[in-house]
């Protein structure tokens, strides 16, 4: 082979390169692979690269050869399958595709799996761009960033999609805010509810606007639904100086059909297992990525470390880890083979999630991987070397559903059902937990939050706030989707803005600034989040109270100081001189109560300090006794 020598602006594809990517270590293969700005010769152009082993052929078509299908053919550089071509004059903002021929002669028309840019839905093309080159100013949020323990820290994540977060007034079909004004609008609104962090849905390019970005066609670049990759640098940047960190929810667990997609790439299965029962989702329509492959994971790993690299990105979400995890998961006997052991544990997935935990948090230890995780998988945040999968943190979707579930029922039933508000507990400290309510539990005639609740329209949003209060005392961080801050009365779709008219009413602006006050207190106190997986953190104070259905507990903090204590009444009943054993004989200062006119509450009072008595209760030497009002949530500093 003849050997390049590099100059300056060149970019090539390497012996040491093509031997790294076949490796699955070639951790920026994404530079190489893909199309990049590049000089031969004192010319400039773009140098394309492109992975596809089985082809007879490839040429590249665009803008700028009329899509002549044999104007730019590439060269196969060697046993590994990876094809290159050096096009001069091409610049930036051209579209393109690679033309793949296979062996018997088929066509393939196939967007770019590396490109950083994409023509807009329902154009399919890929897009020339010069990713570089951006000015960054976010360099001491990196640096801190790298020094924090995030266990010890607080994270109350405000799930988002920017498509339907808000859109333009008074627009057609689309309206869709772009990157950059965007981040002039949500910079302010999460500084104002006190956020930590925003969940992006739907970033990495994606066909389908109903699939909210959960079927991907490009890996690694930012949507242009809502603008370029600079404009989402933009985005980032901004969110970063403002002290506010950015995850991305990232789909390793199966791909998009689409034909200008990675199914069948070259003609043959190379992005997935070729045998329908390890390479198809059945119930979701969509391919399987072939993890025993190393392209293949060099592929998704490179991706990660792409945004993280390219676009400072702070941690990933990474979507349906329990659908790579099982073999058999979403499928009947005969639709899926067993490991060399017999079992249905993918092997090959677990040590994809090793390798990619072990590269990425060992490189940036201040960066997040948070795995959503629906089973009782264990070890998922444990770490590699004791045998866990590596993740810094996992959803509870145990937490959910029972939280859900509870908080749907009568409150007449709630007695029957206590413990399912309480068992979360009994495992938590198994792993490092988020506790989320997402975008997954208010769509498809699943009701949203405050709808959820029982009762009448007063009662539903006391209901809510009760359940916001126990989800905010509660062992494990904090994530909620978008429009349930204020209490959104219809499911979400992607195909319109939340409705921000619901803040004329009493009872909405109510539910956004009891959430507001709520995370205002979880940012204050260390207590709520220093000790979040450890029982050194929570004590049941009564945890079974079930026939009046009120739970208490308090939030210990390290030194001993500012703890705070929770009492919560999930029923329409007051009840009169109600005890509650507590840990110390001092006062107990009212900090919050669910109940007031100031969010909409009924306005039943609670005494400002309460003075803890020498009568045992619970457990306790000391108790405090006071009038419960019903649906009412109370929280006492002490």
């Amino acid at each position: 082979m003849e050997k390049k020598k590099q100059t300056e602006g060149t970019v090539f594809i390497s012996e040491a390169d093509q031997y790294l990517f076949a490796q699955g270590t070639h951790y920026d293969i994404y530079k190489k692979l893909g199309a990049h700005p590049s000089v031969e010769n004192g010319r400039k152009g773009t140098f394309f690269g492109v992975w596809a082993p089985n082809a007879a052929s490839v040429h590249v078509i665009g803008t700028f050869n009329g899509w002549n299908e044999e104007a730019a053919p590439m060269t196969k550089l060697g046993a590994g399958g990876i094809w290159t071509v050096f096009l001069p004059g091409v610049g930036t903002g051209e579209l393109y595709k690679f033309l793949i021929t296979a062996p018997s002669g088929e066509k393939l028309y196939k967007a770019d799996p590396f490109a950083n840019s994409a023509e807009m839905r329902p154009g399919t093309a890929s897009k020339t761009v010069d990713i570089s080159g951006y000015k960054w100013t976010d360099d001491l949020w990196l640096r801190e960033r790298e020094e924090r323990d995030y266990y010890k820290e607080p994270l109350a994540i405000y799930e988002c999609h920017i498509g339907s977060w808000m859109r333009h007034p008074r627009s057609e079909e689309q309206g869709f805010y772009n990157y950059r004004e965007f981040a002039d609008r949500i910079v302010e609104y999460l500084k104002e509810m006190k956020y930590t962090h925003v969940e992006l849905m739907g970033i990495a390019e994606y066909p389908f606007d109903g699939s909210w970005g959960y079927q991907v066609t490009g890996y690694y670049a930012p949507t242009a639904r809502y603008g370029d990759p600079q404009d989402f640098m933009y985005l980032v940047n901004k969110l970063h100086r403002n002290k506010i960190g950015v995850i991305l929810d990232w789909v390793p667990a199966h791909f998009a059909t689409d034909a200008h997609g990675l199914g069948r790439f070259d003609g043959q299965c190379i992005f997935e297992d070729p045998d329908p029962r390890k390479g198809e989702h059945p119930d979701w329509g969509t391919k399987i990525f072939n993890y025993g492959k190393n392209e293949v994971k060099n592929f998704l790993i490179a991706n990660a470390l792409f945004w993280i690299k390219e676009f400072h990105i702070d941690g990933i979400r990474v979507d349906a880890v329990a659908s790579m995890l099982y073999l058999d998961y979403g499928k009947k006997d005969g639709q899926w083979v067993p490991n060399k052991y017999g079992g249905n544990k993918n092997l090959e997935a677990i040590e994809f999630f090793k390798h990619l935990n072990s590269v990425v948090r060992g490189t940036y230890p201040g960066f997040m991987t948070i795995a959503e995780e629906s089973t009782a998988w264990p070890g998922v945040t444990h770490s590699i070397e004791e045998d866990g999968l590596g993740f810094s943190f996992k959803w509870n979707m145990g937490w959910m559903h029972d939280f859900c579930e509870y908080m749907k029922l009568d409150p007449y039933f709630r007695k029957d059902n206590h413990y399912a508000m309480t068992f979360a507990m009994s495992y938590n400290e198994s792993e490092h937990y988020i506790l989320p309510l997402s975008h997954d539990e208010v769509v498809h005639l699943k009701c949203s939050m405050v709808e959820k609740m029982p009762g009448y329209k007063v009662d539903k949003y006391a209901n809510l706030r009760l359940g916001y209060t126990y989800m905010l005392g509660h062992s494990g961080k904090k994530l909620l989707f978008m429009g349930q801050e204020f209490g959104q009365e219809r499911e979400w779709s992607e195909a319109r803005e939340l409705d921000w008219f619901l803040l004329e009413n009493d009872l909405n602006k109510g539910m956004h600034d009891y959430v507001k006050e709520l995370l205002q207190i979880y940012r204050k106190y260390p207590c709520l989040y220093e000790n979040d997986n450890s029982w050194a953190g929570f004590e049941w104070l009564n945890c079974d109270d079930k026939d009046r259905s009120v739970y208490s507990f308090f939030r210990k903090s390290e030194n001993g100081k500012n703890e705070l204590l929770f009492i919560l009444n999930m029923t329409p009943m007051k009840w009169e001189n109600y005890v509650v054993g507590v840990p110390k004989k001092k006062k107990y200062k009212l900090l919050l109560n669910s109940d007031d006119t100031r969010f909409a509450g009924n306005g039943n009072v609670i005494p400002k300090e309460l003075a803890a008595e020498a009568k045992p209760c619970n457990n306790k030497k000391y108790s405090i006794t006071f009038d419960l009002p019903p649906y009412t949530a109370a929280i006492f500093l002490f």
